[in-house]
């Protein structure tokens, strides 16, 4: 099923829906859009309403005005996306930059996430390396103008884990070059100053450890003992994973039995 709503500042945006059941949002990393999730959802959509959204910025749902891109925005969207579907409680996760939202959603709109899958978590920065990390953001969005998409990604894909290069990749083609340089606006906006502060989220959460600097496994491990519901998953990015069908049949398993423990939260 397809479908657009609209963000509070009325932005249009995009998702689609696979299967039925209890709703289940899974949000995809930054780069990469809503088919990155579609083989992961597919395994999940017998027993679940798989909510795929394009997040702001990425795939269909366009956003080129920079100062749209934060992370109260984002979390905002995610609500907007529940309102619209008239569910008050979702299962909501996501990967790398789909990780953080879903972090920031349970501490600003916690009544509204049952339980949370983080993938990928992404890097909590210090004040220096919060820095360097909007340098980095900042020559990311010149490239994409000045270059293009393609012409952006090929000093980073490198770095990352073999996965995330192929979403990436995958997703260049249904990207708008405009909104990909907006987003990349995020960097300027800090999702935590550090990982003391998941304290707060009380949501049952499943966490499974990236591979790569911007997604370090030591961090995942961390955020998994600080969060009161935290539990570290039993697999994690590897090498092995190379396409979205093999982080589907990697992660589904584990998904699905976190998500059968707590459908009564």
């Amino acid at each position: 099923m397809e479908i657009t709503y609209h963000g509070g500042d009325g932005c249009p945006l995009h998702a689609i829906s696979i299967g039925s059941g209890p709703p289940l949002v899974l949000l995809h990393g930054g780069g990469p859009d809503h088919h990155s999730l579609i083989p992961l959802a597919e395994q999940l959509s017998d027993r679940y309403s798989v909510i795929l959204p394009d997040v702001r910025g990425y795939g269909r749902s366009v956003c080129a005005d920079p100062a749209r891109h934060t992370w109260t925005q984002y979390s905002d969207d995610v609500a907007a996306l529940l309102d619209h579907l008239g569910f008050q409680r979702a299962f909501v996760g996501g990967t790398g930059l789909g990780a953080t939202i879903t972090q920031r959603t349970c501490l600003e709109h916690p009544g509204r996430v049952r339980a949370a899958i983080l993938i990928s978590v992404e890097d909590i920065e210090d004040d220096e390396a919060k820095q360097a990390e909007i340098a980095f953001m900042d020559a990311f969005a010149e490239r994409v103008r000045t270059d293009g998409i393609e012409a952006a990604w090929a000093p980073v894909l490198p770095g990352l884990a073999p996965v995330i290069c192929a979403l990436v990749r995958d997703a260049i083609p249904r990207s708008d070059p405009a909104s990909i340089a907006a987003a990349a606006a995020i960097g300027h906006d800090r999702s935590f100053r550090s990982v003391d502060e998941l304290a707060a989220i009380t949501t049952p959460t499943l966490v499974f450890p990236g591979m790569d600097e911007r997604h370090p496994a030591a961090l995942a491990e961390n955020v998994a003992r600080v969060l009161p519901n935290g539990r570290l998953a039993p697999v994690s990015l590897s090498d092995t994973l190379r396409t979205a069908e093999d982080l589907a049949d990697a992660f589904a398993p584990a998904i699905h039995q976190f998500l059968a423990e707590h459908h009564d939260y």
